[in-house]
């Protein structure tokens, strides 16, 4: 099978390298509007590099579309209509519109699409996604510097999504209520926000993420009626006083897993472990969150407005 890489930044050159190296598949060209990355395609991936991802539609059987977040829906839309099989990075779309309409056109088209969500494979091995129980209170943060990839969408749909696919496999059924809160500093769009989701079967989340803090920090909490069960992602280290025995925290390679896992799916004709419907309903609840926390300061916005003419 013939594949190409759209966007061979920070992630997609990851994923051209994955191709490579699995056996049946022929990475044949990445896409960027990058003329140095372009320029050094034949030595960097053994492949030609091309502008404009247009040349490429017709031409593949499997594509990564890597490309800025703004950009997911008409690309792989494109893609699909053209006959390719899409894995995107995540959100799979920046509107739910844009992704009911692109789960619609692979189930139409028979294609598979799947997203980036590669948190789901490192989750996977751990055991907690095999259990039933459902928690009453989960707790997620991922904090870290400022890198300045990813500004293109809030902190929220940049790396929070990741902390709400797992809630949304952790917890199931539907969101009942958002707060939150959220602050702008190196971007216009929020980059360190703190939300709190409410489930109709009265579980609740709460997830803290920043692309500005000082250090990294990266960490989930699930408390369980029978006890408690506790990921540092820095340490790798795993707390579990629930009955359910758990693996150890293996990391390993969840972008090879997820590119391994896409391209068998097309080969074999099964599931991908990342449906593009649940990375619809995670990026439906980032986007209650990003709407919350602009809520919250136009509400602060009002109130010292109304305190400035209060006093004077």
């Amino acid at each position: 099978m013939k594949a190409a890489v759209i966007g061979a930044g920070a992630f997609g050159r990851h994923h051209a390298t994955k191709y490579r190296g699995i056996e049946g598949v022929e990475l044949v060209a990445i896409a960027d509007p990058s003329p140095e990355v372009r320029r050094n395609a034949p030595t960097t991936h053994g492949v030609r590099g091309v502008a404009d991802w247009r040349e490429l539609l017709g031409e593949v059987d499997l594509v990564s579309v890597c490309s800025p977040a703004t950009t997911h829906s008409t690309i792989v839309r494109a893609f699909l209509n053209a006959g390719a099989n899409v894995m995107v990075e995540k959100p799979i779309a920046t509107s739910v519109e844009e992704a009911d309409d692109l789960v619609t056109l692979a189930a139409k088209t028979g294609k598979v699409l799947t997203v980036g969500h590669q948190e789901r494979f490192v989750f996977a091995h751990t055991g907690l996604l095999d259990y039933n129980e459902v928690p009453l209170e989960v707790s997620c943060w991922r904090k870290g510097p400022w890198t300045g990839r990813g500004a293109d969408v809030s902190v929220v749909l940049d790396l929070m999504i990741h902390d709400l696919d797992l809630v949304h496999q952790l917890i199931p059924g539907k969101v009942r209520s958002v707060q939150a809160r959220g602050r702008c500093e190196k971007s216009l769009l929020a980059d360190d926000v703190q939300a709190a989701v409410m489930f109709e079967n009265g579980a609740v989340a709460r997830l803290e993420t920043s692309r500005v803090a000082p250090e990294r920090s990266r960490g989930m909490k699930a408390v369980y009626a029978d006890g408690i069960v506790e990921i540092d992602f820095l340490t790798r280290s795993v707390t579990n006083t629930t009955p359910r025995a758990l693996n150890a925290l293996d990391v390993g390679d969840p972008l090879g897993e997820s590119v391994t896992s896409f391209v068998e799916s097309v080969r074999t004709g099964t599931s991908p472990l990342v449906r593009p419907e649940e990375a619809r309903n995670a990026l439906a609840t980032a986007i209650l969150v990003d709407e919350a926390w602009e809520r919250s300061i136009r509400s602060r916005v009002r109130r010292d407005v109304v305190a400035v003419a209060a006093a004077n």
